[in-house]
């Protein structure tokens, strides 16, 4: 494998929202590391393919992440907003999940955190009323990881 080549490992799965968006949760690797991708796709006349909307994160934030998003309560008038956790992803960066409100629709966000600059611009907001699918999403996810991974010298 390339040093610097991208791979997708595994398609997990898909949340289907408006407007012919979707976000698509995968497994890739880049530079012999796995990570976990949650990124926005779009459909339009005038393009077709993955945004900027998204965030990567390591098997080990997932490991964590998906117990404490299992607990959240599938009604968004249950739950109050709030931080889940602030996870490191490398030196000087972390990933933090929140619960939250954006353009008055409750949601879980997931942003990069770089100390010396705050918040990033990586990172994806996924409505709550999607809480179903997203839990089985990285359910799916955390077993996908648990497997044997492959050799990525055969990528």
């Amino acid at each position: 494998m390339s040093e610097s080549s991208f791979t997708l490992l595994r398609d997990i799965g898909t949340i289907l929202l408006e407007n012919g968006e979707e976000v698509r949760f995968s497994i890739d690797a880049y530079r012999g590391y796995r990570y976990v991708s949650v990124r926005r796709y779009i459909q339009t006349d005038g393009f077709t393919g993955a945004t900027r909307d998204g965030v990567t994160l390591t098997p080990e934030i997932v490991q964590v992440l998906v117990p404490l998003v299992a607990r959240l309560p599938d009604d968004p008038k249950a739950v109050q907003d709030g931080v889940l956790g602030k996870f490191a992803k490398r030196p000087g960066i972390c990933v933090v999940a929140k619960v939250g409100s954006f353009k008055g629709r409750r949601g879980l966000d997931l942003r990069q955190w770089q100390e010396d600059v705050g918040w990033t611009k990586k990172g994806i907001w996924l409505p709550y009323e999607k809480m179903k699918e997203i839990k089985a999403l990285f359910a799916q996810t955390k077993d996908a990881l648990n497997e044997a991974p492959p050799d990525l010298d055969d990528f």
